[in-house]
């Protein structure tokens, strides 16, 4: 080998390493979160509710916590009660960090979930976390824009009818972007690593 073919390749290595050096300065690795990342969608982007005291309620009125919405009824007899519960055993697997996430619950369900209701359903998970709704004739519009089904099933009677729905949750950052959704049944302890993570950005 050549001096001068020695010193291209010398300096080409040189080039190599800067370059790659370049790249890990300026490359900060994406977190890993166990919910579907869906940063950036242009869906369930906000809402403004009546959340069961009876306050206007958006997204901002949150902004420094981590959001979880979930989209129920308080007749539910089996998703929901799963649902909230996880969401409250996340809120307490935070520790200190449990007061950076707010539980929301949005009624599909306006003919009976009253806000008296509501707020005595809510208490039954984490006093903290706020019951929202919507009147029934923009629940529909409301629904769509964060691709949320719903369908009455009638019961037997007008009364005991129940409500297919869809049984995952939206997640925001504390800057109240959508960030995650989560599907159900994917535990507490995950949701709340997803949580550290979000309030570590």
């Amino acid at each position: 080998m050549t001096r001068s073919t020695l010193g291209v390749r010398r300096h080409f290595l040189s080039l190599c390493l800067v370059a790659a050096g370049l790249g890990l300065a300026g490359c900060k690795e994406a977190p890993s979160f166990s919910a579907v990342d869906i940063t950036g969608a242009d869906y369930a982007t906000g809402f403004s509710l009546t959340d069961h005291n009876g306050q206007a309620r958006t997204l901002a009125d949150f902004k420094g916590k981590v959001v979880v919405i979930f989209f129920g009824y308080t007749q539910c007899p089996d998703v929901c009660p799963t649902s909230m519960t996880e969401l409250a055993q996340a809120k307490q697997l935070l520790g200190a960090d449990g007061d950076k996430l707010q539980g929301l619950f949005v009624s599909v369900d306006p003919e009976r979930d009253t806000p008296e209701i509501m707020k005595a359903y809510m208490a039954n998970f984490d006093p903290g976390f706020l019951a929202l709704y919507a009147a029934p004739n923009a629940l529909p519009e409301l629904t769509k824009s964060f691709r949320i089904y719903y369908k009455k099933v009638e019961g037997k009677t007008p009364t005991s009818y129940t409500m297919d729905h869809s049984a995952g949750s939206y997640v925001y950052d504390t800057q109240g972007r959508v960030r995650l959704y989560t599907r159900y049944g994917g535990g507490a302890q995950a949701l709340a690593d997803d949580v550290k993570k979000l309030l570590a950005e």
